[in-house]
């Protein structure tokens, strides 16, 4: 069987790190993913994902993730019975994160906020060196 599923997204939350009774660390947040089509009246459709992390994965999304940062999420798709104050029998759906890995740059979210990222010259962290003896300068 496989159950595998990989997001791209951005956080429409910050990240909120709790323990549980025996103090293991979990996290959850929500992922805004837009659909790569659109809807009839011509409006780009974004579906809202619930994202529940745990242990080193919780302890590092709320440590460095936060509302707007982009976000890839590997992980599976878990249902969920339950019963709401009501009574009443609910289900929701959840992703349980195995991984989650930076899609931006933090430079990129603190100037703009949701930009994509800019292209960058690759030459302009690079300088000459020097090789006229033949030595390598390391």
């Amino acid at each position: 069987m496989l159950n595998k599923i990989i997001l791209m997204g951005r956080l429409t939350r910050d990240p909120e790190l709790r323990r549980t009774g025996s103090g293991t660390a979990v996290t959850s947040f929500a992922l805004a993913v837009d659909r790569d089509y659109k809807s009839q009246n011509g409006e780009k459709e974004t579906d809202f994902i619930d994202i529940v992390a745990w242990r080193a994965t919780a302890e590092f999304v709320s440590k460095y993730f936060s509302k707007g940062r982009m976000a890839v999420v590997e992980g599976r798709l878990q249902l969920r019975d339950w019963t709401d104050k009501q009574g009443n029998k609910r289900r929701s759906a959840e992703v349980i994160a195995d991984n989650v890995y930076f899609a931006d740059s933090k430079k990129d979210v603190s100037n703009s906020g949701t930009s994509a990222p800019a292209p960058v010259d690759a030459r302009s962290d690079f300088s000459e060196v020097d090789t006229e003896d033949g030595e390598l300068p390391f």
